[in-house]
């Protein structure tokens, strides 16, 4: 017996070795082990202050250069400077038309290109948007934001669209834009906000070009994979007849790329608005900038009278762009009463704003106002008299907040804060290099050390906490949401509609009811984050389990394979990608909003960015900015799967 065990034992250590996962702990921890002397040099605590750079002094003297040379460097002179005019002008120029066509004549327009994309019922809906807008005394910042919104979406698809057909023609080019755009895309808006800021100043300029970094790269990329993803048969066809290239780009590639084209100008889109509502701390103007004010100020019925419009304003627009491209791939004859042609929706605008201008009723009438502030905020005092605190068993809002920060995050950012340093390196190379490569793992334990030498690590680890207890929420939701959607249509058809609208507001927006639920802090934040990404989780879970080979599922059940059994053993195993996309896209989502958090006492790098912005401390604020950038791309590479390549060692 003695003799048949020896070979087991040694088989043993071989077999470990054979589980990649198992192999590359076992490299970590052999690697921290020879480290780990040199590691112990610099303390077990945080960070170490000898390991920190100070860039206080370098950003301050870039700001004061900019500052001194705007009016007088030639790269102001002759190119940011006249920008930074066309901007302004482009933007002035839209409003001024909206002001021109008053209110009747912005809602007819709506309202027949509605009926003319889809038909008399988003036709009335959009009229009922904008009329909503008006009643809500919103008509004017709506305007300002619709300006803002045209100006930086045109800008947004004309950049992404020009680097799309670039990718999509060269593999080279493709190569090297796509970690750029991968960046972009997992990068928080607030990030985006304090280099134009350095560059362009408060306003106008710097909140448009801000929202085209921001929205440009879902075009870029959708153009590319549709250009890409092209009938090779057609295009052989088309080059068999002795067309161009260029007559091949626009004959063929273009028009087959249709539909992710106009995917991509509906995410832009969406995006555009997000951003252009952030862009009010920079002086954006409009609905974002009322809801911004109204945030500072605590007051919600002014949050809500001004996030209301946003809302609707994102529906319309998501609408509108969708039933653009179900519009252009829809036979012509569909039996559905239409507005035909251009001309009819433009001579309908000018035949209301004409008409409403007779009747000295271009702008839109006082009579008509709803204030709903007071409303509001009398029901928020009274959710604050009898809902925040107090209520036998279960308690108040104001309880279950104190409850979440004291039991949840408060431990979560103790814990964090209170590991060496060099040990949450490791748990990040660990958890990137599972699931990803050893580039992955490298590029993860960089960015995580990267925020260390800036100065800012237990901030940075105080914002992680709140992201890992909203994404640890959301995923709970979420995952058993998205499951219950996939095992029943009927819960399905229930939640389409709500997930339709929240995945269409605006990120600013979701601050609102969470401040009125549950005053300020962290919590708040965390609740606002985990209700963004929601959606995101519940819609790819279900997508993904509803993917999985119907033939696998048949095979489970011809075994007495129970629900529950199918569940566990068959669905979840073969959805575990769309899985990770859930867990990836919930970080990413939950990160965004986490830091917008900073705005309703979230603290934090939030609070770092938006203090150096109403302050002017470009230093504190770049840093922190800098900072969020490199804890979205370590948190974007710790969730992210990436597939080996053949050949390739991982």
């Amino acid at each position: 017996m003695a003799t048949l065990s020896l070979p087991t034992s040694r088989t043993k250590a071989p077999r470990l070795l054979k589980n990649r996962a198992a192999a590359k702990l076992l490299l970590l921890a052999l690697l921290t082990a020879v480290l780990l002397p040199f590691l112990h040099r610099w303390g077990n605590g945080g960070w170490p202050h000898s390991l920190t750079v100070s860039l206080d002094k370098p950003l301050a003297s870039a700001s004061d250069w900019v500052i001194d040379n705007r009016d007088s460097h030639p790269l102001f002179l002759y190119f940011l400077g006249h920008l930074s005019n066309a901007v302004v002008i482009a933007v002035r120029a839209v409003y001024l038309t909206l002001l021109a066509a008053g209110w009747a004549g912005v809602t007819a327009f709506g309202a027949l290109l509605a009926w003319r994309l889809a038909g008399p019922r988003l036709a009335a809906g959009t009229a009922l948007a904008f009329l909503a807008c008006g009643a809500l005394g919103m008509w004017v910042p709506t305007m300002q934001t619709l300006a803002l919104m045209v100006v930086a979406v045109l800008a947004s698809v004309a950049v992404g669209a020009l680097l799309g057909v670039a990718a999509g023609l060269s593999d080279r080019l493709d190569r090297a834009l796509r970690p750029v755009l991968d960046t972009m895309q997992v990068l928080p808006a607030f990030a985006y906000l304090l280099p134009v800021v350095l560059v362009f100043g408060i306003g106008v300029p710097a909140a448009v070009l801000a929202t085209v970094v921001y929205a440009a790269p879902p075009m870029a990329r959708l153009t590319a994979l549709g250009l890409r993803g092209a009938d090779p048969e057609v295009l052989e066809a088309v080059e068999s007849l002795g067309a161009t290239r260029r007559q091949r780009l626009l004959t063929a590639r273009i028009p087959l790329a249709r539909e992710e084209l106009l995917l991509g100008l509906n995410q832009t889109i969406m995006m555009a608005l997000s951003m252009a509502v952030i862009a009010a701390v920079i002086g954006a103007g409009g609905l974002g900038d009322r809801v911004y004010q109204a945030l500072a100020s605590v007051d919600v019925g002014a949050a809500l009278a001004a996030g209301i419009p946003l809302v609707l304003l994102a529906i319309v627009l998501d609408r509108l762009t969708g039933a653009a491209g179900e519009d252009t791939a829809r036979p012509r004859a569909t039996g559905r009463p239409r507005i035909t042609g251009w001309a009819a929706t433009l001579a309908g605008t000018v035949a209301a704003a004409l008409a409403a201008r007779l009747l000295g009723a271009s702008d839109w009438p006082a009579g008509w106002t709803l204030d709903i502030a007071g409303a509001v905020n009398r029901a928020v005092d009274w959710m604050t008299d009898h809902l925040y605190s107090g209520i036998p068993v279960v308690g108040g809002t104001a309880d279950w907040a104190g409850r979440f920060t004291a039991w949840v995050l408060d431990p979560v950012r103790a814990g964090l804060q209170g590991m060496p340093w060099w040990s949450v390196l490791l748990v990040v190379a660990a958890l990137a290099w599972l699931i990803g490569t050893w580039r992955t793992a490298l590029t993860a334990v960089l960015a995580m050390a990267a925020i260390g030498v800036l100065g800012v690590w237990e901030p940075s680890l105080d914002t992680l906490s709140q992201v890992l207890a909203a994404v640890a929420v959301t995923l709970v939701l979420g995952l058993a949401t998205g499951i219950a959607a996939a095992r029943s249509d009927r819960v399905d058809r229930l939640l389409r509609p709500v997930l339709d609208v929240l995945q269409t507001m605006p990120q600013f927006v979701y601050l609102i009811p969470v401040v009125a639920l549950f005053g300020v802090g962290r919590a708040p934040a965390v609740a606002a984050a985990v209700v963004y990404a929601l959606p995101a989780v519940v819609r790819i879970t279900a997508q993904g389990l509803r993917q999985v080979d119907p033939a696998a599922l048949e095979s489970a059940r011809s075994l007495g394979a129970t629900g529950r059994q199918q569940l566990w053993q068959v669905q979840l195993p073969l959805a575990r990608r769309a899985l990770l996309l859930a867990v990836n896209q919930g970080v990413v989502l939950v990160l965004a909003v986490v830091i917008i958090g900073g705005l309703v006492g979230g603290g934090a790098l939030g609070y770092d960015v938006a203090f150096g912005l109403a302050q002017g401390d470009l230093a504190t604020g770049l840093v922190a900015g800098a900072a969020i950038v490199c804890l979205g791309l370590m948190l974007d590479r710790v969730t992210q799967p990436t597939g080996r390549r053949p050949g390739k060692g991982a």
